[in-house]
């Protein structure tokens, strides 16, 4: 096995908030992954650091009465602290507000200057004349222009969904300061993407990304890319811009150049060489693990900025899901919004690392944590399959033995199978196929636990002159334990650690060589890891419930929203409702919550999308009879025209309801 030269990157965390357990999919996943090609041998650096720019960070500071510099100072420290609790272990961990990036980022902007890729125009936007700073989209708030929802960010409405400029919003006021927002015309830098078309379109789909974000970019490519905003009036925390006094990067520009300036860092430290890494003919693999919701800044953007700056680009961009909890959104209200210290004040943070595990694959699908399957899968597998057969054997090692292991291997066909399937474990390691990794190893264990059960070493002590065949027994089940512990160390370092304390062992390199342990002298066995307790996992939940309560005064439950403006009866009156029945349904290519639904409304057929995918399959719609708002004006979203409003009930997620219940209907049929 020849050695591989990698650096490998999660996404910055914003210093804006705590870690929670939907940011620790990713950074345990990278992790996993690193852990692993550095016990395989290789040279692997694992970087990342604080992303630390941006208004928010700003009026968060001004908000607690300290400096920017201070308040991500804190957040920083509080971030690593969790992050290493969790047995994450960065080489490097940094700040994007620090002289590497701001070096980096200026000579990345002086390039792509030069390069003839920035240009500048005057634009008009928000301002807010009492806090005397722009307003982007977020910082206004509005009733929206098309369903007339109040309290709706100045970008999109939540209520129906429609995108719109904030200028289009009704009633319009600055989150800042409560005033009507003015309009301001203001010099702005702009990237010309779209000098990268042939090279993005090259890049995307020769074998960096995973085929589903592949097959999504190649959408956004044919729709055209758009110049990027890359700059920030003043007020702003960040960087000022080289050429522009009073202009800043805008966070995105300098954000993933916080990769490189966390590895320069490192660099300087250790007297690596930077350019080894990141310089255009580079032979090191570079790797970003990423959420799917940054893909656009990452697979496009950042291959382009590296490519106009004369950087090598990315080796793959490896995108995971978003994470739900007991198969809903993460929920302030249900106690299901965790951050990562709630967890770590009541529960063993290697729980979670092999929960995330034999949940994740290479694909960008969501993973749930649900508590019921979170304390089954724990109990059963690390602790009643793997942990459990150190405990049975050692037992007798230590009483009848004085802790010796066998002078023989006394199935070595058996030793042997172990030690082969350590090429399947490694490929599925290796493509993030950390589930199907974690089902191989409970198999191995299956089979461990089997032949221990079938020899009965238990009897075997009762019975007189079995002594030999006893010891060898039970040695062979603490090498079995020690193959499965050294194939879960990616995933359990700890526990791993602790194994090897216990067999009295060096670190355990990946064991494509593994020889038994013969003649060796184990220590005395100590309780690895307890079973999950159901009242730890109710104290998280209560713990996060509490947290909600304490801050309530300052946030806003989605779930009260106010009631709407009253009508008269003639309005209503005026609505079409008719019983539907569907004709078709399918999929909405590249849309999370869309299905398409061809609908009979008696005279006519619709064409109307429905955001039910959570609650329906396509197939389980197909002849049923549903109601739909037959009049209402037909709507252009991204991924189509909509020609009417199917009607739902339900609080939402699998629980949305859209069929009639009343199977004599026909389709066309009025409702009064």
């Amino acid at each position: 096995m020849s050695k591989r030269t990698l650096l490998v990157t999660s996404a910055l965390p914003y210093a804006n908030g705590p870690i929670h357990l939907g940011h620790l999919v990713e950074y345990l996943q990278t992790d996993i992954w690193v852990r692993f090609q550095k016990q395989r041998g290789h040279v692997c650096y694992y970087v990342c650091a604080d992303d630390t720019h941006g208004t928010p960070i700003m009026l968060r500071a001004i908000s607690e009465g300290i400096s920017p510099e201070a308040l991500i100072a804190k957040v920083g420290k509080e971030h690593l602290a969790d992050f290493t609790e969790f047995g994450i272990v960065f080489d490097n961990y940094h700040s994007t507000h620090s002289p590497e990036n701001q070096a980096l980022s200026r000579l990345i902007y002086e390039r792509l200057r030069d390069g003839g890729h920035i240009n500048s125009r005057s634009i008009t936007q928000a301002y807010d004349p009492v806090k005397e700073m722009f307003l982007s989209d977020r910082f206004i708030k509005g009733e929206c222009p098309k369903c007339g929802a109040a309290d709706q960010y100045g970008d999109s409405c939540e209520a129906c969904g429609a995108t719109y400029s904030p200028t289009d919003l009704k009633n319009a006021v600055s989150v800042l300061s409560g005033e009507k927002p003015i309009t301001k015309d203001s010099v702005h830098y702009f990237f010309n993407l779209a000098n990268f078309s042939d090279m993005l379109q090259d890049w995307t789909t020769a074998g960096h990304l995973q085929p589903e974000v592949s097959n999504k970019l190649k959408e956004w490519l044919e729709q055209g890319l758009k110049e990027w905003d890359i700059s920030r009036d003043a007020p702003y925390f960040g960087f000022e811009i080289p050429d522009a006094p009073g202009k800043y990067f805008y966070v995105w520009l300098d954000a993933p150049i916080g990769y490189m300036a966390s590895f320069k860092n490192l660099c300087d430290k250790q007297g690596l060489d930077f350019d080894a890494f990141w310089a255009k003919d580079s032979n090191a693999e570079l790797y970003h693990f990423i959420g799917k919701d940054i893909i656009y800044f990452h697979a496009l953007f950042w291959p382009a900025m590296l490519k106009g700056a004369n950087f090598r680009t990315p080796s793959a961009i490896f995108a995971h899901g978003f994470l739900t909890v007991n198969g809903e959104k993460m929920s302030k209200s249900r106690g299901t919004f965790i951050k990562a210290r709630t967890y770590l004040e009541h529960l063993n943070p290697e729980y979670l690392r092999y929960y995330f595990a034999a949940k994740l694959s290479a694909g960008v699908d969501d993973i749930d944590l649900n508590f019921d399957d979170f304390s089954q899968r724990v109990n059963a597998d690390l602790v009643g399959k793997v942990v459990n057969i150190a405990s049975r054997c050692s037992s007798f090692i230590h009483k009848r033995f004085e802790g010796q292991l066998s002078d023989v291997c006394s199935e070595p066909e058996l030793f042997q199978q172990f030690v082969d399937a350590n090429q399947t474990i490694a490929e599925f390691y290796e493509s993030r196929e950390f589930g199907k990794a974690m089902r191989e190893i409970m198999a191995l264990a299956d089979k461990a636990n089997q032949y221990i059960d079938e020899k009965k070493p238990w009897l075997m002590a009762k019975v007189e002159g079995q002594e030999r065949e006893l010891q060898q027994v039970c040695s062979m089940g603490i090498n079995l334990f020690r193959l499965l512990m050294a194939y879960l160390k990616p995933v359990i370092p700890v526990l791993a650690t602790e194994a090897e304390k216990f067999l009295a062992i060096e670190s355990q390199p990946w064991p494509v060589t593994a020889t038994p342990l013969i003649k060796h002298a184990i220590n005395p066995f100590e309780a690895l890891m307890t079973r999950v307790e159901a009242d730890k996992i109710q104290a998280i939940v209560d713990a996060s419930k509490e947290n909600l309560q304490a801050t309530a005064p300052t946030v806003k439950a989605k779930q009260f929203e106010p009631i709407a403006p009253t009508i008269e009866f003639d309005d209503f009156a005026k609505i079409d409702l008719r019983i539907a029945k569907i004709i078709k349904a399918e999929h909405v290519e590249g849309a999370e919550k869309l299905l398409q639904l061809t609908v009979d409304i008696g005279d006519e057929t619709r064409n109307i999308l429905a955001g039910i995918k959570s609650a329906y399959a396509p197939e389980a719609l197909e002849g049923k009879l549903t109601l739909v708002i037959a009049n209402l004006a037909p709507r252009k979203m991204r991924f189509g025209l909509s020609e009417g409003m199917v009607l739902a009930a339900g609080p939402g997620g699998k629980d949305i309801w859209v069929l009639s219940p009343d199977e004599g209907a026909t389709a066309g049929m009025r409702v009064k």
